[in-house]
C-alpha cells in the first residue's frame, strides 16, 4: 500500500482569489472562485448560474423560506429578474455567472438549479477555460449564447437529482471523496459505500451529475490542487501528491486537458 504524505495546513491567501469577468458583446460573463460567500438581492435581470463544484448551505429563492441546499457539481441554473434570493455557504464553490448588458429579457419564468445538461456543462467549461487562459479562438459570445438557451429550453421550477442517487446519497459521497482525495478512488468503493451495484451506480452516478465518477474525481482532485497552489512556498510535486495524482507530471496533464493551461502558467495568473 502506498503511504502518502499529508501536507499541513495550508494558509489563507494573503489577498482573496479575485472573480474573473469578460465582456462578449451583449453578455458579462463572471468566474466566482469557491470561497464563504452570503448574499441577499433581488434580481434587477436575469441571470443564467453554473456551479462547476458541489456546494451546500442555506438559501431562499423567490421565497421568505429559508432552506437546506445542495448544489449539484455541474448543475445549471436560471434565476429571473425580480427574484428575491438569499444564499449562504460556508465553503462555496467555484461558480461561473452570466447576464446581458443590452437589456434584451432571457425568456424563462421560474427559478431552476441543479439541471443537468450534457450540452451546458461542455458550454460552461469552455467559458471557464477561456477565462482563465483566454484564445484567439475562443468565441464567448455565441458559448454565453447557447448556455442561455439551454438554461431556459422546457424549464420545469425546480431540478432535483432523483432515483437512486438522491441529495442525501450525494452528500454522503460527497465527503467520502473529499476525505479521499489523497488517495486512490474506486468505483467499487464508491458503489459499494451507497449500497449498490457498480454498473447501477456508474448509471446512476452519471444521470445525476452530468459525468462518469472517474472524471467527477478527476475534477475535485484539480479543484484542491488549485486551492492549494495559492499558497507560493507549497511545490507543485507536493500538491500532486496531496491531491491523489500519480506524480507532477501526471497532475500537469490534467490541467492541460481540463483547463487548458499547465499548473505552472495558473499559478502565474493575476
Amino acid at each position: 500500500m502506498r503511504h502518502m504524505s499529508r501536507l499541513p495546513a495550508v494558509p489563507a491567501p494573503a489577498t482573496p482569489v479575485p472573480a474573473r469577468r469578460a465582456e462578449a458583446g451583449p453578455w458579462a460573463i463572471e468566474l466566482l472562485p469557491g470561497a464563504a460567500y452570503e448574499t441577499r438581492y433581488v434580481a434587477a435581470q436575469a441571470a443564467i448560474g453554473f456551479a462547476f463544484d458541489s456546494q451546500r448551505g442555506v438559501h431562499a429563492i423567490g421565497s421568505d423560506r429559508l432552506q437546506p441546499f445542495l448544489a449539484t457539481p455541474n448543475g445549471l441554473a436560471f434565476v429571473p429578474a425580480g427574484c428575491d434570493v438569499y444564499s449562504q455557504s460556508a465553503e462555496g464553490g467555484e461558480y461561473l455567472r452570466l447576464v446581458r448588458t443590452d437589456g434584451a429579457p432571457l425568456v424563462g419564468m421560474h427559478a431552476c438549479n441543479n439541471r443537468i445538461d450534457p450540452q451546458a456543462i461542455a458550454l460552461a467549461r469552455r467559458l471557464r477555460n477561456a477565462l482563465l487562459a483566454p484564445k484567439p479562438a475562443d468565441d464567448c459570445e455565441a458559448w454565453a449564447l447557447a448556455l442561455a438557451e439551454r438554461a431556459t429550453l422546457g424549464q420545469v421550477p425546480h431540478c432535483l437529482p432523483g432515483g437512486s442517487m438522491t441529495a442525501a446519497r450525494l452528500r454522503l459521497l460527497d465527503d467520502f471523496i473529499e476525505a479521499g482525495l489523497d488517495g486512490p478512488l474506486s468505483l467499487t468503493a464508491m458503489a459499494a459505500l451507497l449500497g449498490l451495484s457498480e454498473g447501477f451506480f456508474l448509471r446512476a452516478f452519471k444521470q445525476a451529475v452530468g459525468t462518469s465518477p472517474h472524471r467527477y474525481v478527476i475534477d475535485r482532485r484539480l479543484a484542491r490542487a488549485r486551492r492549494l497552489m495559492r499558497s507560493p512556498s507549497l511545490r507543485l510535486a507536493d500538491i500532486a501528491q496531496a491531491c491523489g495524482f500519480a506524480s507532477q507530471a501526471h497532475m500537469a496533464t490534467a490541467f492541460k486537458q481540463r483547463l487548458g493551461l499547465s499548473p505552472s502558467a495558473l499559478r502565474l495568473l493575476p
